[in-house]
């Protein structure tokens, strides 16, 4: 659905986003993952053609971007920064209005629309009135008016309750599942996109970390938390033995290849370790995302 290509941005001396390449396929939920300043906002900026790139190429649906960006965004929908409407003008107007900018405004899609975000009850209430909660709402309504293939949302949970976040989340969802809908979105909230998607991007200073389906990163290989006496004598043993290939934090340590539980715990027995605990656990997105940001600045520093 989207291609990106070699695609650069400078601002001043501050890059961006550095020699950028990502596919994201039609179909899904993309994260895009990173922290402030990672170089997510900037991407999305070129991909809406609002951002235009020092080198490289956009693509949506095969159609360049900056060579024809019209025929490129006719099916995209967009939450792009801070939404903007008219204070004194109600939400059903504000849609009216910022749908005819560059269509003809249709009533009964604005009514499904208005239904599925959760509005209807106060679509006719001004947007001064509104809460940042029924904004972000109001904003995805507008998104979604020009039966759009694609929809991209820039932090779409900022700013929001966890009763919001989670009626954001499973509108996310419902878009996906029952309108079919392509949606590549950003955030630095990692529980929230690990319910979301498998597929996503981390970006660290404009550089792309990883790229694709981060559950199946090690999937035949199972972790644990081991808690014992001599905590720092039973990682090395163990690591040295074979057993485990990496500890983290807290004791969580990754098997390596054909490695079971029961082995761990024998070896420490017979080794005189004293075992507080030792069960699997499941990897979660936070995990991953800091153990790849880990390796990147190790690797750096060697």
């Amino acid at each position: 659905m989207i291609t990106l290509r070699n695609v650069s941005k400078r601002f001043g001396k501050r890059v961006a986003v550095a020699n950028l390449n990502l596919d994201i396929p039609r179909g899904g939920i993309f994260g895009l993952l990173g922290h402030n300043g990672a170089g997510k906002s900037t991407t999305i900026g070129m991909v809406l053609g609002q951002v235009t790139p020092d080198a490289g190429s956009v693509q949506i649906g095969g159609i360049d971007v900056f060579d024809d960006r019209q025929r490129a965004l006719a099916g995209v929908g967009a939450i792009f920064e801070a939404p903007a409407f008219c204070e004194y003008l109600s939400g059903w107007r504000n849609l009216r209005i910022l749908c005819e900018y560059s269509a003809p405004f249709d009533p009964g899609r604005a009514r499904e629309v208005v239904e599925l975000v959760g509005l209807t009850g106060r679509i006719d209430d001004r947007v001064a009135t509104y809460s940042h909660g029924m904004r972000q709402r109001l904003a995805l309504a507008q998104a979604l008016l020009p039966r759009p293939e694609l929809l991209i949302l820039d932090e779409p949970s900022e700013g929001l309750d966890p009763e919001g976040i989670h009626e954001m989340r499973n509108l996310i969802l419902r878009l996906n599942r029952e309108w079919g809908l392509t949606i590549l979105f950003s955030s630095h909230l990692l529980a929230e996109v690990q319910q979301l998607c498998s597929d996503l991007a981390v970006m660290r200073e404009g550089e792309l970390l990883f790229a694709g389906n981060w559950r199946e990163l090690d999937a035949d290989r199972q972790w644990v938390k081991i808690r014992a006496d001599r905590q720092a004598d039973a990682e090395r043993g163990l690591q040295s033995a074979g057993l485990v290939d990496l500890f983290e934090y807290d004791g969580r340590g990754r098997l390596a290849t054909g490695v079971a539980v029961p082995q761990l715990a024998a070896w420490l027995v017979s080794n005189s370790f004293a075992v507080e605990a030792l069960h699997p656990i499941e990897r979660t997105l936070e995990d991953f995302y800091l153990e790849t940001i880990h390796n990147v600045r190790d690797a750096a520093q060697k």
